[in-house]
């Protein structure tokens, strides 16, 4: 299977040949859709992460050039310029809880198997830049250092869109067809149970993305031949899901993730996921096939490979006046305690 990354502008999705697809030709793709592909999880260097060509390491220091573009979302992010055709999606602030959260939700997604764009922790050094880039505020002298912050790199592919930013909403993955070639349950169950791990609440279509591997990649009908249904944006996880996506409590709130269970019920295995004013899933149902798949593979992590994440990802610098500091110690045994809620439940069949 291919899944490998590139580093297209970010605004190159306008060219895709599957940018304004018909409802049957998605739902065609829907049905043979793939959300995970065969990894060694415990070869998998979550300091380091999916760096491939084109990323960067922990806390590289970025110089590129600001560029005026309009960002999506509350989220304080801003588009720059590495080199001339080479954009960079950057989200920034100590207080912005996503800084850490992405990072963090995106690389256990890649060791575990399920594929999802790339995001680094990184010192960003940029020219041009007002003091407060979202809100455009502040003059530009010279450059402006963001500390910390995180940047993007996609996953190398098309969005299969009917519209800008359409994606898919979690019911979809119903949708998907074994029988014809598409993901099997147990690895889509998985997938849903992997949200509420994480408290994945902001999971509005919007937040997925419908991905063919590659611009090229058509069978002999002009039909995508390799459709993958991945999570494209995880910046309000490790908190606990809530009506609002309000970032303090759903981005890396140690107290609110910790306390929150996996599982809403005893007798069933519904996901504890509490709804969002714009979500597409809550409290989602997921079978005993779906449950060992996720469990087997969080039980390949090691405790070196869960303090990398958490280090990486810089979570104990995660402090507010309305969020307490937890240290790396502290995140890995409640990570722990949630694999084992998972890994020690059965579900009726």
């Amino acid at each position: 299977m291919l899944i490998t990354c590139d580093s297209p502008s970010i605004h190159g999705a306008d060219k895709s040949p599957f940018s304004k697809m018909s409802q049957k030709a998605r739902l065609a793709a829907i049905r043979r859709a793939q959300v995970w592909k065969p990894t060694d999880v415990k070869s998998k260097d979550l300091k380091q992460g999916p760096i491939d060509h084109d990323g960067f390491a922990p806390q590289a220091l970025l110089p590129c050039a600001y560029r005026d573009r309009d960002m999506s979302g509350r989220t304080p992010k801003f588009t720059c310029e590495l080199e001339p055709g080479d954009e960079i999606k950057v989200k920034y602030g100590a207080d912005n809880g996503e800084v850490y959260a992405e990072v963090a939700a995106t690389r256990l997604l890649w060791a575990l198997g399920f594929p999802a764009d790339r995001m680094f922790p990184v010192r960003v050094a940029c020219e041009g830049c007002p003091a407060d880039p979202h809100t455009k505020k502040g003059e530009a002298a010279g450059k402006v250092l963001f500390d910390p912050a995180a940047v993007e790199r996609k996953m190398k592919g098309v969005a299969m869109e009917t519209s800008p930013d359409s994606g898919w909403a979690w019911p979809e993955l119903d949708e998907v067809r074994e029988a014809e070639g598409g993901a099997p349950r147990a690895q889509r169950d998985a997938l849903k149970l992997l949200a509420v791990l994480l408290q994945h609440g902001d999971n509005k279509a919007a937040q997925q993305r419908l991905v063919c591997a590659s611009a090229k990649d058509e069978d002999e009908e002009g039909e995508c031949a390799e459709p993958w249904m991945i999570v494209q944006d995880l910046g309000v996880t490790f908190g606990r899901a809530n009506l609002f996506n309000r970032g303090t409590t759903g981005s890396v709130n140690y107290e609110a993730w910790s306390e929150v269970p996996v599982w809403l019920d005893v007798p069933s295995c519904i996901g504890n996921l509490a709804p969002s004013q714009s979500g597409s899933m809550e409290n989602p149902h997921v079978g005993e096939a779906g449950r060992k798949f996720l469990a087997d593979l969080l039980l390949q992590l090691s405790d070196r490979q869960l303090r990398d994440l958490f280090e990486t990802a810089r979570f104990a610098e995660r402090k507010t006046e309305n969020v307490r500091a937890a240290t790396v110690d502290q995140w890995v045994d409640a990570f722990k305690q949630k694999r084992d809620q998972i890994v020690k439940r059965t579900c009726p069949a």
